[in-house]
């Protein structure tokens, strides 16, 4: 473990999430890729079991890494997987 971080603990669904996000790094996924690459089907009209999984994700991530975020929203389109600095890291840096 590196200094500073702390071990995520995952379900198998949260996993197999950030396994497919992490498998397209830096490209958008659509909410309708990821699902059925995390659940084997189709998604099914008005399901938003991928935004909660998003969501779940994101906050054990930054609790494990603070100062950088990893799931970006890109509305209309999907998800991106790409380590960036957050907002709060950069503002702490310029006030420096």
């Amino acid at each position: 473990m590196v200094a500073g971080y702390k071990p995520l603990t995952l379900t198998v669904r949260e996993y197999a999430t950030l396994v497919e996000l992490a498998r397209r790094l830096e490209r958008i996924v659509s909410r309708q890729e990821l699902f059925e690459a995390v659940w084997g089907r189709a998604m099914r009209p008005g399901d938003r079991s991928i935004d909660v999984y998003v969501h779940r994700l994101r906050l054990k991530l930054e609790e494990a890494i603070p100062d950088w975020q990893f799931i970006h929203t890109h509305v209309g389109f999907g998800y991106r997987f790409a380590s960036e600095p957050s907002r709060s890291f950069h503002m702490r840096a310029t006030d420096r």
